[in-house]
């Protein structure tokens, strides 16, 4: 085995070792063919759903609330980061406020929401929102407070005024940290949909449909559902770090 083969080789050693057990325990007994639904009929099932349209839409439902909430709330936490992290005085009074709405959970805000909003989209979408504002507010806030002294300095130097400092200086600066908000937005925001799909009902999303193929006692259907909604993560993670590197080239590479 070539060292470069050897690396792969053991990467795909445990996934198939707990397919080969999910596999021997769904043919233990009826229930456990319950619990454990065979590999094929989970293949068949995906083969179905993808045939007939379900499961692509479902997916873009669920991809384009979360996409849509991230660019709310990110929006609006790079915005209000950018003014508390130039402002000491807003720093001082709506740091502290946020903080302290951050430590409730995303669901603890549900009760509330529904009986504000109702369970529609709208509220899914607020819902959602709030999970992909909180990390953007804060790293965007760090990224603007750590900026290096002597680029603040050169910056005097040559007069640059408020906004040429902004666009020039503590902008760039700041977009790492920036990127690192956004990249946990969007971990937040695509695991928020899920759950918000979960816990409301009548509309579409991967949420919804392993909630009505639970109903149905279709396994396999939710475990179709489980499989994409990881494998969308995983690749929604891939592309922004793609991006980021794209984006950011003219910083140097991190070594470990």
């Amino acid at each position: 085995m070539t060292p470069r083969l050897k690396p792969a080789a053991l990467a795909l050693l445990f996934p198939a070792l707990v397919l080969g057990w999910w596999e021997w325990e769904s043919r233990q007994s009826a229930g456990h063919a319950y619990a454990f639904a065979p590999l094929e009929q989970i293949g068949r099932s995906f083969v179905d759903m993808l045939s007939d349209g379900t499961l692509l839409f479902q997916a873009g439902a669920s991809l384009q609330r979360a996409l849509t909430a991230l660019l709310i709330g990110g929006s609006i936490g790079i915005a209000i980061g950018v003014a508390t992290g130039l402002s000491r005085l807003l720093d001082r009074t709506a740091t502290p406020l946020i903080t302290t709405l951050r430590q409730v959970p995303i669901l603890g805000w549900l009760p509330l929401v529904a009986l504000w909003f109702g369970n529609g989209d709208g509220a899914k979408l607020l819902l959602v929102s709030l999970s992909a504002f909180y990390p953007t507010v804060l790293n965007t806030q760090k990224g603007m407070q750590a900026i290096e002294t002597r680029y603040a300095e050169v910056g005097r130097l040559y007069g640059f005024t408020r906004w040429q400092a902004l666009r020039l200086i503590a902008w760039p600066s700041a977009l790492p940290l920036i990127f690192t908000g956004i990249s946990q937005a969007l971990a937040f925001s695509w695991i928020a949909t899920i759950g918000v799909e979960l816990l409301f009902s009548a509309t579409a999303g991967l949420g919804t449909e392993m909630m009505a193929a639970q109903v149905a006692a279709r396994t396999d259907v939710v475990l179709v559902c489980v499989a994409c909604v990881g494998v969308m993560g995983f690749a929604l993670n891939q592309l922004f770090g793609l991006l980021r590197a794209r984006l950011l080239r003219w910083q140097p590479p991190i070594r470990n």
